[in-house]
């Protein structure tokens, strides 16, 4: 999990997205970002070396960029923890 680019930034923009303090546009622009990560669904498919991965990052650092204010470090902190959970233990 840690191997994919901008795994902690999108945990943070997960926890941020669900976030009831977040503004709707915001929670809406990032939503629809992990949506179209995590989607087979892409303007250029996952599975085309060098390039599988450019649409993802150019909609994720769109979306990252938008949000970058209210993306906060306690988002931040609670995609940390996550992520050492999800590490500690394969199965989550």
């Amino acid at each position: 999990m840690g191997k994919v680019p901008f795994t902690e930034e999108a945990v943070a923009a997960f926890h941020c997205a669900t976030d009831s303090a977040t503004p709707l546009r915001i929670r809406a622009i990032l939503f629809g970002a992990l949506a179209y990560f995590i989607l087979p669904f892409d303007i250029v498919p996952d599975f085309i070396l060098g390039l599988g991965y450019t649409d993802d990052a150019a909609i994720l650092i769109a979306a990252f960029t938008a949000a970058r204010v209210h993306i906060s470090e306690v988002h931040r902190e609670k995609a940390r923890a996550w992520l050492l959970k999800a590490q500690a233990s394969p199965t989550a």
